[in-house]
């Protein structure tokens, strides 16, 4: 780590209230034929596990399922601290990296309260409205046991 970052972490409560509240995450796997793999994704911090939904089939759903390795990654940009030089112009942003395991959630029961949770974070004025089976069965959900989790910040 650089050692002028090591005076930027965020602390354990700043990156909750930044893994409850961010809108978009970006997920990296790893191909078939080795190469990361990353796309932004909606998801939700539940239980000290990421969540993410999407459909059942695709390539970052074949890539789990050969390889549980996966990347997770949020920032904010907050603008930008401008000065008289060039090379003095940096960033203000928070920022998330975390590893971990990944696998695709076939239990129902589990898969309904994360996608209705993801209809409270990303459609109160849905929350609570009935999920048939069909559309329970019918959607993917992503759940990544997080192994390492670094958090940073500038201003």
């Amino acid at each position: 780590m650089q050692d002028r970052m090591k005076h930027h972490q965020l602390q354990d409560e700043q990156i909750k209230e930044i893994l409850l509240k961010a809108p978009v995450g970006n997920i990296a796997t790893i191909n078939e034929n080795g190469y990361p793999y990353v796309v932004p994704v909606h998801f939700i911090y539940y239980g000290d596990k990421i969540y993410i939904h999407g459909l059942p089939v695709g390539q970052k759903i074949s890539n789990i399922l050969s390889n549980e390795k996966v990347c997770f990654q949020i920032h904010d940009m907050k603008g930008l601290i401008l000065d008289s030089s060039p090379c003095e112009i940096n960033t203000e942003y928070e920022s998330i990296v975390m590893t971990g395991t990944a696998i695709i959630i076939e239990d129902h029961d589990l898969k309904k309260i994360i996608l209705n949770k993801i209809v409270e974070k990303y459609t109160p004025h849905l929350n609570g409205a009935s999920l048939s089976d069909n559309m329970v069965k019918g959607t993917g959900v992503i759940e990544i046991t997080i192994s390492e989790l670094t958090g940073k910040y500038y201003k």
